[in-house]
């Protein structure tokens, strides 16, 4: 059989609200989320693991209410206004990453005393529910545990089938309802793992100069246990 070299390319990420699946298992978060005049105190924080959709689910809101999406881990203090200017609502990212970082801690501080001066709104996501976000700053400890939070629980069928079509669609792969339906028995229920799945697809596929179909996933996922046993 012949190979071909693959290379880590990329793939386009649909952030778009047409984009994202609403399932049980997350109808609460998006409803919440969009309906931020709610939001107790003007703030609520995104809760769930890597590759839940809070980055998703973060765009969709930014691009409802013209938001832009700010990482924590890029916040600059001397640029802070000039990066929320013109801008009500602010949406942050990651902000259990800034544990232990004394200069960025303090710059999500102003940050959060800014945006709600001037009765606008902040989402922030995180790993980690704000109530056991502890950071060396008092004040901001203080502040992120009084923030309401919305969770993204652990995918059921439907929402881990959307992602996989979801996940393929970015890597402009086509492929067949009963691939999913394969995949959805036979991963960890977990966000990661369809990434990693599909990943793995996609560079095997292309090796092999294959089409992802069922067979073709059988046979890939039958090397993967096997390797791991």
């Amino acid at each position: 059989m012949s190979h071909q070299l693959t290379f880590d390319l990329p793939s386009r990420t649909a952030l778009g609200r047409e984009a994202f699946f609403v399932s049980p298992a997350n109808a609460m978060a998006v409803k919440t989320i969009e309906e931020p005049d709610n939001w107790p105190d003007g703030k609520l924080v995104l809760v769930g693991p890597k590759g839940a959709g809070k980055t998703h689910l973060a765009h969709v809101w930014a691009q409802m209410f013209d938001a832009p999406v700010l990482n924590a881990s890029r916040l600059n203090a001397s640029g802070l206004a000039d990066q929320i200017a013109h801008h009500t609502h602010i949406a942050l990212e990651d902000i259990d990453k800034l544990a232990g970082e004394p200069e960025l801690e303090k710059t999500l501080f102003h940050l959060h005393n800014m945006v709600l001066a001037t009765q606008g709104r902040l989402l922030m996501t995180s790993a980690t529910p704000p109530g056991n976000c502890t950071f060396a700053l008092a004040d901001l400890t203080s502040r992120i545990h009084a923030c309401t939070s919305a969770t993204l629980q652990p995918a059921d069928d439907q929402l881990l089938a959307a992602i996989l079509v979801k996940l393929f669609d970015d890597r402009q792969l086509d492929v067949s309802p009963d691939v999913i339906s394969y995949l959805v028995t036979r991963i960890d229920r977990s966000f990661s793992d369809a990434q990693n799945i599909v990943t793995t697809l996609d560079r095997a596929a292309l090796s092999a100069r294959r089409a992802i179909t069922r067979p073709f996933v059988i046979q890939v996922m039958d090397k993967l246990s096997r390797k791991d046993a």
